[in-house]
């Protein structure tokens, strides 16, 4: 890793890590909140591509696995990872991956079409339904109910994953980026 690339990826990580000071909304009839920190997620895949956006996930996981309360609400420590919220945090690096892939694939001619709708597919469908049903399993909720109840998360991520879909798109369609990111 080039310390460039190491530097990038370290700023990534920074990045999702203060997105967790943005409070999360606790739903009454949910143990998992709606947070913003995902949308760090999609954008570590679509500017990292899928090697660093996905180590830059990694780490973060990493630090908050050591303790350091990094998830949105303060939390951390490795309880979280066996918590209602364990499976979208698992599903992380897969959704950056995921994202880096498409973006790595089509990184010369990227435009906002093909990072909404990929952010769509694997940000909010694969992470939202995906997650639910873990936390399903985990607290004992029928499948069907979970998936029921992932249709909460996707309004606001949808928000999110165009959000994520624009800064991504103007940032990688400018000259000076790109040429940073060669």
């Amino acid at each position: 890793m080039s310390t460039k690339n190491l530097v990038y990826t370290a700023l990534m990580t920074a990045i999702i890590a203060v997105m967790g000071v943005i409070p999360s909304i606790p739903l009454p009839f949910m143990p998992v909140p709606i947070v913003f920190q995902n949308t760090g997620i999609f954008l570590a895949g679509i500017l990292l591509g899928r090697k660093y956006g996905t180590i830059s996930v990694i780490v973060f996981l990493l630090l908050v696995a050591t303790g350091l309360p990094l998830l949105s609400g303060g939390r951390g420590g490795i309880g979280v990872f066996v918590g209602p919220s364990a499976g979208f945090l698992f599903l992380y690096p897969v959704v950056a991956f995921l994202i880096g892939l498409v973006r790595d694939k089509y990184f010369d001619k990227i435009n906002f079409i093909v990072l909404i709708v990929t952010t769509l597919l694997i940000g909010v469908l694969l992470l939202d339904i995906v997650g639910t049903i873990i936390m399903g399993l985990i607290t004992n909720l029928p499948i069907s109910k979970a998936i029921s109840l992932s249709f909460v998360f996707m309004p606001g991520d949808i928000i999110k994953a165009i959000l994520a879909s624009i800064i991504g798109n103007v940032m990688l369609n400018h000259s000076r980026f790109k040429q940073l990111m060669k």
